[in-house]
């Protein structure tokens, strides 16, 4: 049996990693500034993290959530201490998409509407719900089709008023930084403007925390640049686990409970549970919030000043550096000449950047150094 080939693969085959490093079948050392799509959070083999799988491995790894399940609460409470948001619920899931679409099933719920804003350059996911809130034709099927499913102008105040007026919208949904759409941080007064019109005409906002949350920009969630705003639901996943498939919805107070509303196999497990705690605590002891954000101003700084960079965007360890030329083979080069893994899929002209968040000044120096030669 072959595997169904869906992924564009580049010719590396990764067998070790440590911390931003990672070392091929041939004993070649990359650098990783693109930690599998903004997964690898505290770094690859942390030996914090490492040693709390293999903790919990010897004691339990899963049963279904039928039975009390003590590392949940310890995972949500902590949680709830490190991104301010005690007060919040906790719905545990497996993934990104997963998390996106019970956000949305609870802001319909919540609601009794069932449409949905999301706006230009989004990317929410490949399920039912969340890709046709995905500015991508091309991965939106025949079933997906729905006709409730608006995907408006970024930053266009108007465009959202107005659709909310023809009423039955439960939520808009935006990402805290948009990623794949090209790393483009929403503009607060935008995002104050959505949190106020979700409040008048009964919808709830939702913010995408999935690629830009977990201190990746400096704060624990993105949105948290924006001071006093408190959306009605935020995802997240990706970094939440440092690998290991987690993921979550963190829920207002006033959005009701109640038996069988939502509901997941795997979600939340022993294993997964373990995983989440031990990034949180590293998250927490190695200040990782203030070095991402610290990090991020130098290389940000840096990059500003190479020719043929037309423009950095982002905030922190989230980066979009947009290219005079193709950033194709210039991503290409990175790869096969300088050792240096970067992101794609965020523009013709943009080279992603979304490494762990403990990476070192030297190696950003590093990359620095490859990108001017390739640039020259």
């Amino acid at each position: 049996m072959n595997l169904f080939d869906v992924y564009p693969l580049i010719n590396v085959t990764p067998v070790k990693a440590l911390g931003a490093k990672l070392w091929d079948d041939k004993g070649e050392e990359y650098l990783d500034l693109y930690g599998g799509h903004a997964v690898i959070s505290i770094g690859h083999s942390h030996p914090h993290f490492n040693q709390a799988i293999k903790d919990q491995l010897d004691k339990i790894t899963f049963y279904s959530n039928s039975v009390q399940i003590p590392i949940q609460k310890a995972f949500a409470e902590k949680l709830g201490q490190l991104s301010g948001y005690e007060n919040y619920n906790l719905f545990l899931c497996n993934s990104g998409a997963e998390a996106n679409e019970n956000a949305l099933k609870l802001a319909s719920f919540a609601t009794g509407k069932s449409g949905f804003i999301s706006f230009s350059g989004a990317f929410h996911g490949r399920t039912a719900g969340a890709v046709v809130l995905t500015d991508n034709p091309k991965i939106i099927a025949p079933s997906n089709q729905r006709n409730d499913a608006f995907i408006l102008p970024w930053g266009d105040y108007a465009a959202v008023e107005d659709q909310l007026k023809q009423g039955n919208i439960a939520g808009i949904i935006i990402e805290g930084i948009q990623g794949v759409g090209g790393i483009h941080v929403p503009d607060p007064d935008f995002l104050y403007s959505l949190a106020e019109l979700a409040k008048t005409y009964g919808a709830k906002l939702i913010l995408d925390e999935v690629q830009s949350g977990y201190g990746r920009t400096g704060k624990f969630f993105a949105h948290q640049w924006v001071e006093g705003l408190k959306p009605d639901l935020i995802t997240t996943a990706k970094g939440m686990g440092n690998g290991f498939p987690i993921g979550g919805v963190l829920i207002h107070p006033e959005i009701q409970a109640s038996h069988g509303l939502l509901g997941t196999t795997f979600g939340g497990n022993h294993l997964a549970c373990a995983a989440g705690l031990a990034v949180l605590e590293v998250i927490e002891k190695e200040n990782l919030l203030q070095h991402a954000y610290e990090m991020g101003e130098f290389l940000i700084a840096e990059l500003k000043k190479i020719s043929g960079v037309k423009e950095v965007r982002g905030k922190g360890l989230m980066i979009g550096i947009d290219l005079e030329k193709e950033a194709g083979p210039v991503r290409s080069e990175l790869v096969s000449k300088y050792k240096i893994f970067t992101g794609s899929s965020a523009g013709k002209h943009t080279v992603r950047l979304l490494p762990p968040l403990n990476i070192e000044i030297n190696q950003l120096s590093s990359f620095l150094d490859s990108l001017k030669k390739i640039l020259d």
